[in-house]
């Protein structure tokens, strides 16, 4: 019982750290604001990660072209590893660490925006899917642990969760994620 408490207590104080940082609730409203306008310039969101962030990537994505809180029309957002064929296609003819950027370079155009989640920062396909994006001209986002890694250099937002801790980083960029979603949802469909 005690060692799930101790799990839960550690899942909160990340969210207390979050909550009494002002510079990333900053940078939280910049993406949401980043994100609305671009979305009503008719851009789309792009989402990439490995693993568990994939898995949260994909979650964002369903959340933005699905549906978040209202019934609405679809938000115009994609998770890039889901089309399985071209991923292995790709990370087998030339490398996993070009799997997301020649999908940026196919798909992103100027003014879409490019989510990168990493908890360490330093996945080098996402690495190189941000690089792509500034060349396009695109606005990049990165989730990611406290030091922001490498991808910190590559990103327009940084939103680096204050934690080392994989598992809370990656709980803490769900609620963010979430977040995002709703101020969007609400921004874009004038909702109250």
């Amino acid at each position: 019982m005690s060692a799930i408490r101790n799990i839960i207590q550690s899942s909160i104080h990340v969210k207390e750290q979050i909550l009494e940082d002002g510079p990333l609730i900053e940078s939280i409203e910049k993406a949401c604001d980043l994100i609305l306008h671009s979305l009503k310039s008719g851009n789309k969101i792009l989402f990439c990660g490995n693993g568990g962030s994939a898995a949260d990537a994909q979650h964002l994505a369903a959340e933005f072209s699905g549906r978040f809180y209202i019934d609405r029309k679809a938000l115009p957002a994609e998770a890039l590893h889901v089309n399985t064929s071209y991923l292995t296609a790709v990370a087998n003819d030339y490398s996993f660490d070009v799997v997301y950027s020649r999908m940026v370079d196919g798909i992103g155009n100027p003014g879409d925006v490019l989510i990168g989640l990493s908890t360490s920062g330093n996945s080098q396909n996402i690495l190189n899917a941000l690089e792509t994006a500034h060349s396009k001209k695109m606005i990049t986002i990165s989730f990611t642990g406290a030091s922001g890694g490498k991808m910190k250099d590559y990103s327009d937002i940084l939103i680096n969760v204050p934690s080392t801790d994989t598992p809370r980083i990656q709980e803490s960029h769900i609620m963010i994620g979430h977040i995002i979603c709703q101020l969007v949802e609400e921004q874009y469909f004038n909702i109250s």
